[in-house]
C-alpha cells in the first residue's frame, strides 16, 4: 500500500428532521427514564480549530450528531444541510442532480466544506457535491454561521463553515451492524459496518449502496426524450482508525463514493444524458502532546470531484478536481486562555477535457489565534495571511466577545472579513470566461443575545454583511457592492413528559446595491435569495421509540434578475420516527410531503424542474 497515493485510494475505494440550534436532543435507553436529555454543551472543533463547548464559541454554531443523522437513513449531505436553520437551497429535478445551497447570502461557492479539516469541491463550478456523500457513512456534522471561518480557514468561507466527519467507533468494544431499507420511487439501500474501540484505538469501517428510479427531472419537457425518470446509484465508503501511543497519536479516515447520475438537459435532446462521478477524500495525521497543555498536529490529505458526462454513450465532458492539503498546527494553553498557530499548504488542479488556459493554482497560508473563557467572559480573535499563486496575498481577521449577563444569559458581538476566489469556470471557461476578475471580499458583523436553561436553548441573532466585487452573472462579472441583512431565531425545548418542540425563522435581504449612472442609490435583490424561511416542530422520545412532525415554510424568491422566473413560495409537512423491536433491531421511517405539495425549486433556461410529492423511506437494522 505504501506505493499507492491517498489519491489513488479514493479513487480505488469506490424524516427530514432539523437541528435547529446548538441543541442536540438525544433518546436514552435507560429503562428508568424516557424524557430526553438536552446537551446544551457538545464540543465543537470547527469554530476555533481546537475543542470547544459551544456556550463558549460565539459565532452561531450548529450540530448535528450521530442521533439526529439517525433520522436521515437513506439520504444525503445535502438533505441534511437544507433542513438546517439559516440554509436555502434548489435542485435540477430531486435528489443528486445539480444543485445549490445558500447561507447568509451566500451560495455554496461562499460556504467552505471539509472533510475531516481537508477542503472538499469543485475546483470548475466551484461547489460542492454534498449529494454525493451519503449520510450513512457521517458520523457528526458541525455547521459554523457566517464569516469568521475566513481568518481560520482561508477562502471561500464567507457564508459559513461545514465540516464532515467520517463515522468512528463510539463504543469500547466490537461492533457491527448491518441496514436494508426500501422507498418510494423502487429505492432501494442497503449496508454494513463495523467498528472496534478501546482506550488507545479506535477503528470503523462502513459500506452502503443506494439507488432509485427517481422522479422526471423536467415539469415541462422539451422533448419526449426527456419524459423519462431521472435515477441514480451510488455506491460509498467510509473508514477511520487512531492509536495512541504515549504521547502521539496517529491516524487516517477515508470518506467516498462512486456513482451514475441520471438527468435532463435542455440543450439536448439525447435519450439517456447522465453523469458518471467520483467524490471524497482521505487523510492521514499525528498529533504530539509536546506538553501538558500544549499539541502539535501535522496533517496531509487529499479530496477529489471527478464527474464525466456522458449523451447516450458519448462522453461529452471531464471534469476532475484535486485538492492536495498539508496543515500543521499549534495549540498551547496559558494561564488565561490559549494561543494557536498554524499554516498550510494547498495545491489545487484541473484535469478536463475542456482547454481551460490554466489548469493549477496553489496557496500558502498561516494564521494565529486567541481564544479565553474568562469568569463571564468569551473572546476570540483571529489573523490568518494567505499568498496565493492567482490573485496574491490576502489579509483576513476577527475578533468576537460575549458576555455572561446572568448564569442563563449571554450576549455577544463579532466582526469578520472574507474573501472568495473565482472559479475555474468564471476565470477561464472558453469564449467566456474572464481572466480579470477580483476576488470577492466581505466585512461581516453578527451579534446575539442566547438564553439557556436545564431543558432549552434559545438564540436570536442578527448579522449585516457588506461585500464588494461579488461574482455573477454569465460570462462572469464582479457586483461593485452587495449588502446582505438578516436575523435569525432558533429555540429547542425539551419538557419532563417527553416532548420535545422547537422553531426557527430567519428573515434575510441580500441586495446589489451598486450605483448606477441615473441613481446614485439603487437596491435590487439578489437571485434564489428567499426572504423568509421558518421551521416548527414537535416530537417525543421514548424508551424504545421516538416520533417527529416537522413543517418547513419556503418564501418566494427570483432565479433570474429583475424579477424574472419568480419561484412561489410553498411548505412541506414531514414526519418521521424509529422504533426498536429490540435492543439490536429497529425500524426507521419517514413520510416526506405529507400534503402532496406540488413545487419547484428550480427554473433554469425556460425549464421548470420537478421535485417530489409525497414519499416514503422505512429501514430496518440490526445491530451486534
Amino acid at each position: 500500500m505504501s506505493s499507492i497515493t491517498l489519491r489513488h485510494a479514493i479513487i480505488l475505494a469506490l424524516a427530514p428532521t432539523t437541528t435547529l440550534s446548538t441543541v442536540a436532543i438525544a433518546n436514552t435507553t435507560a429503562t428508568t427514564s424516557t424524557v430526553p436529555t438536552v446537551n446544551l454543551d457538545p464540543v465543537v472543533v470547527t469554530a476555533t480549530r481546537t475543542p470547544t463547548k459551544v456556550t463558549n464559541t460565539i459565532a452561531q454554531t450548529t450540530v448535528i450528531d450521530g442521533e439526529a443523522l439517525q433520522r436521515y437513513q437513506g439520504q444525503n449531505a445535502l438533505d441534511i444541510i437544507k433542513a438546517q436553520s439559516g440554509f436555502s437551497s434548489y435542485s435540477s429535478g430531486g435528489t443528486d442532480k445539480t444543485s445549490n445551497f445558500y447561507l447568509r447570502g451566500f451560495d455554496s461557492s461562499g460556504i467552505l466544506v471539509l472533510i475531516d479539516g481537508i477542503r472538499y469541491g469543485s475546483l470548475t463550478t466551484g461547489q460542492s457535491a454534498l449529494g454525493a456523500l451519503s449520510a450513512s457513512q457521517i458520523g457528526r456534522i458541525e455547521i459554523l454561521h457566517g464569516a469568521s471561518g475566513s481568518s481560520i480557514y482561508g477562502a471561500s468561507a464567507m457564508g459559513g463553515v461545514i465540516q464532515i466527519f467520517t463515522k468512528k467507533g463510539i463504543e469500547n468494544g466490537l461492533h457491527a451492524f448491518a441496514t436494508v431499507g426500501a422507498g418510494s420511487h423502487d429505492k432501494l439501500t442497503y449496508g454494513a459496518g463495523v467498528s472496534y474501540a478501546n482506550d488507545n484505538t479506535n477503528l470503523s469501517l462502513t459500506a452502503s449502496h443506494t439507488e432509485t428510479d427517481g422522479i422526471n427531472a423536467i415539469a415541462s419537457p422539451y422533448a419526449a426524450s426527456q419524459r423519462d425518470t431521472d435515477g441514480f446509484d451510488r455506491n460509498s465508503i467510509s473508514a477511520s482508525i487512531s492509536h495512541k501511543i504515549n504521547q502521539v497519536e496517529v491516524g487516517a479516515s477515508l470518506l467516498a463514493s462512486k456513482g451514475t447520475v441520471e438527468y435532463d438537459n435542455t440543450f439536448s435532446t439525447a435519450e439517456n444524458i447522465y453523469d458518471k462521478q467520483k467524490n471524497g477524500s482521505a487523510n492521514a495525521y499525528i498529533n504530539y502532546n509536546y506538553h501538558p497543555n500544549g499539541q502539535i498536529r501535522l496533517q496531509y490529505g487529499e479530496s477529489i470531484d471527478k464527474s464525466s458526462n456522458f449523451a447516450n454513450t458519448r462522453n461529452t465532458g471531464i471534469f476532475d478536481s484535486t485538492q492536495k492539503q498539508t496543515n500543521l498546527s499549534l495549540v498551547h494553553a496559558l494561564p488565561v486562555g490559549k494561543i494557536l498557530v498554524g499554516g498550510e499548504h494547498l495545491q489545487q488542479d484541473v484535469d478536463s477535457s475542456t482547454n481551460y488556459s490554466q489548469t493549477s493554482r496553489r496557496n500558502t497560508g498561516a494564521y494565529v489565534g486567541y481564544q479565553a473563557n474568562y469568569n463571564n467572559f468569551d473572546a476570540q480573535a483571529f489573523v490568518r495571511y494567505d499568498d496565493n499563486s492567482w490573485y496574491g496575498d490576502k489579509t483576513t481577521y476577527n475578533a468576537g466577545l460575549a458576555y455572561r449577563l446572568t448564569p442563563a444569559v449571554r450576549v455577544g458581538v463579532n466582526y469578520a472579513t472574507g474573501f472568495k476566489a473565482p472559479s475555474f469556470n468564471q476565470l477561464y471557461w472558453p469564449g467566456s470566461g474572464n481572466p480579470n476578475l477580483k476576488p470577492e471580499n466581505s466585512k461581516n458583523t453578527e451579534a446575539f443575545v442566547e438564553l439557556a436553561g436545564a431543558n432549552h436553548k434559545t438564540r436570536l441573532t442578527g448579522y449585516y454583511s457588506d461585500v464588494t466585487d461579488l461574482i455573477g452573472g454569465w460570462p462572469a462579472r464582479n457586483f461593485n457592492e452587495v449588502e446582505v441583512m438578516g436575523a435569525n431565531l432558533t429555540t429547542d425545548w425539551a419538557f419532563n413528559n417527553g416532548y420535545i418542540a422547537g422553531l426557527s425563522y430567519d428573515y434575510q435581504e441580500a441586495n446589489d446595491v451598486t450605483p448606477t449612472a441615473t441613481s446614485p442609490k439603487t437596491k435590487s435583490n439578489l437571485t434564489v435569495r428567499p426572504e423568509h424561511k421558518g421551521t416548527a416542530y414537535i416530537g417525543y422520545v421514548g424508551n424504545n421509540f421516538n416520533l417527529r412532525a416537522e413543517y418547513q415554510r419556503l418564501g418566494s424568491y427570483y432565479m433570474q434578475a429583475n424579477h424574472g422566473a419568480k419561484i412561489e413560495g410553498y411548505g412541506l409537512l414531514n414526519l418521521s420516527g424509529t422504533y426498536e423491536l429490540s435492543p439490536n433491531i429497529s425500524i426507521t421511517q419517514r413520510l416526506n410531503n405529507v400534503l402532496n405539495k406540488k413545487y419547484i425549486t428550480n427554473e433554469s433556461w425556460g425549464a421548470r424542474y420537478n421535485e417530489d410529492g409525497i414519499n416514503f423511506y422505512t429501514a430496518i437494522t440490526l445491530k451486534y
